[in-house]
């Protein structure tokens, strides 16, 4: 397992995740094609904060961590933030359907399907003792130009740990944060 580090100060990793955008030009009843984003292009130029999280439909992420920054959003925007992005470590096609049974509108849901950046942030762990596999240990960020400038890593980081902390990546630690900038 890799340890985390501070990557405070430190560029976001750049990483191709494979995404899938809406082309009408596709066709039928699912016209949406594959595109490779680079990493480093969500946060170019741009005020994000950033979430990571276990999975897609799992309790914690589905109960808390997700409704929690989609109903702090317009909070975020009047704080100057450009976006807000949660990642997991689930395919594109996961994410989608997540976010649509979320009702998510706001938020941006970014799939590592591969875990390329989580594994890139040191943030990957085991979840072998649930069945999951690899998977991104509960994060949050604030990034300035691809720039880390605050991360709340949460406790306890250790592959199968047996418990899920959320105590520290929430909208709300995130929301103060800000607010003393």
């Amino acid at each position: 397992m890799t340890e985390v580090k501070n990557s405070e100060g430190k560029k976001v990793p750049n990483v191709i995740l494979k995404t899938r955008v809406r082309d009408e030009s596709v066709g039928g009843d699912n016209p949406y094609r594959w595109q490779d984003v680079e990493s480093t292009d969500l946060f170019k130029g741009k005020k994000i904060v950033f979430f990571a999280l276990p999975g897609a439909f799992t309790p914690t992420c589905s109960s808390a961590h997700l409704p929690g920054y989609e109903a702090s959003y317009d909070e975020f925007k009047k704080l100057g933030i450009d976006e807000v992005y949660c990642l997991s470590v689930n395919d594109a096609f996961v994410m989608f359907q997540w976010g649509k049974h979320q009702k998510a509108e706001k938020v941006k849901l970014i799939p590592d399907g591969s875990g390329d950046f989580t594994c890139a942030m040191g943030m990957l762990v085991k979840k072998d003792n649930l069945g999951f596999g690899g998977r991104s240990w509960r994060y949050s960020m604030y990034v300035e130009d691809g720039v880390i400038k605050k991360i709340f890593v949460e406790p306890g980081f250790t592959d199968n740990c047996p418990t899920d902390p959320f105590e520290v990546s929430d909208a709300n630690t995130m929301l103060a944060y800000l607010k003393t900038l």
